[in-house]
């Protein structure tokens, strides 16, 4: 191989890697962000969903293997940022929804309803571990966990922001 050849292949190999590392994602947050129709958003670290109340979860995958997961009740983290729950759904603020939102652009939509005690009283969970470890990779750092769901796509991975939005003010 001659001179020439050598430099155009690792001219090459350089534009290549250079692309890749510019094509790569970049990891998810390590906050998780609880915005819009609240009276006080909140920007919520690892240490800060340890602290909170958690509970503990078991999902079958779809290859039938049985997986825990821990976290924080998501109706515990949109009561401290004032969603209307309890007493204050009722109304308009029943036209109130969630909008889930993952790092990789993937959204899903919950009713406020679904979160509270006296509607649905779904455990959807901002879980943080799997099995005893924080989640890795692309499962985390946060993850919604809907283990009353038929099919796993509102678990939303790579979970950065919890927008709550009001249909009717």
């Amino acid at each position: 191989m001659n001179r020439r050849t050598a430099i155009g292949i690792l001219t090459a190999f350089g534009l290549f890697a250079a692309f890749g590392l510019a094509q790569s994602e970049s990891p998810a947050p390590q906050i998780l962000t609880v915005s819009g129709d609240v009276p006080s958003p909140l920007q919520l670290k690892a240490d800060d969903l340890a602290k909170m109340p958690r509970e503990t979860v078991s999902v079958q995958e779809e290859d039938g293997t049985k997986v825990q997961y821990e976290g924080v009740p998501l109706r515990e983290v949109l009561a401290r940022a004032g969603a209307p729950l309890g007493k204050e759904l009722r109304g308009r603020a029943l036209a109130s929804y969630v909008l889930a939102k993952a790092h990789d652009g993937y959204q899903v939509v919950f009713g406020l309803a679904e979160m509270d005690a006296s509607f649905a009283n779904e455990s959807i969970l901002v879980a943080d571990k799997r099995d005893g470890k924080p989640l890795f990779g692309y499962q985390g750092p946060f993850r919604l966990v809907c283990p009353n769901d038929k099919a796993g796509a509102r678990s939303v991975r790579m979970l950065e922001t919890l927008e709550i939005v009001r249909l009717r003010k």
